[in-house]
């Protein structure tokens, strides 16, 4: 569940990524407009976040260069620009939600998942592998008809090796999946959440190939 954050204050780009990462989103996050169409033009996302006054570029620029060549990622506005005519003009840029700053963390995650919600051909479909089930719409894991709990490096790893059965992935593919660029990684931490999820579904769901990587056990 990669999303691209794209917010000039630190502070509150800080928050909303690590808020975010509590929710199961992986956030790449940058901090001006033309950084913004890079990391727009290098990676898919599923929905991207955007301030609108930022340096280099302005949002509604950027706004509507995507949708200009074509690209329709959903997009929420984050704003402090809250009169009605700024809601209109963003809505009418192309935007699909409006939120005006400050925000509340569970309200923009709650829009987040309900714009994925009304996208949901555009998100990967409901996963199922040897009587796992994982819905990447709702971030719900059920195990044999059983519900688990799975933190969200736990999620995000789940989807990489659900998204990809049969195709073992390195530890450098599977930091890619599930860490945003500004994210610290410990040397063991693919290790330590692959050990998480034998734990919590079965001893044997991941196989580790050495000298390879990591892919799921067979149906």
């Amino acid at each position: 569940m990669r999303l691209l954050l794209v917010e000039d204050d630190p502070a509150l780009g800080k928050s909303i990524r690590s808020g975010l990462d509590g929710f199961g989103f992986v956030v790449d996050w940058v901090q001006d407009g033309l950084s913004a169409e890079t990391a727009l033009f290098a990676a898919d996302y599923l929905a991207v976040l955007l301030d609108i006054g930022l340096p280099r570029k302005s949002g509604l620029a950027v706004l509507g260069s995507m949708r200009a060549t074509g690209n329709n990622t959903p997009v929420i506005v984050l704003s402090a620009r809250d009169a009605v005519r700024n809601r209109i003009e963003g809505l009418d840029a192309g935007a699909d939600d409006y939120l005006d700053k400050p925000f509340d963390l569970n309200e923009l995650a709650a829009r987040i998942r309900a714009l994925l919600r009304r996208n949901k051909q555009q998100v990967s479909p409901v996963l199922r592998h040897a009587g796992i089930t994982f819905d990447p719409s709702t971030q719900q894991v059920h195990y044999q008809g059983r519900h688990v709990v799975l933190g969200a490096r736990e999620l995000a790893l789940l989807a990489a090796l659900m998204s990809n059965p049969g195709v073992p992935l390195s530890r450098s593919q599977l930091i890619e999946r599930i860490y945003g660029w500004n994210d610290e990684v410990e040397s063991n931490t693919i290790e330590v959440h692959i050990h998480k999820l034998r734990k919590k579904l079965s001893p044997d769901f991941v196989h580790n190939i050495r000298g390879i990587g990591y892919l799921l056990a067979d149906e």
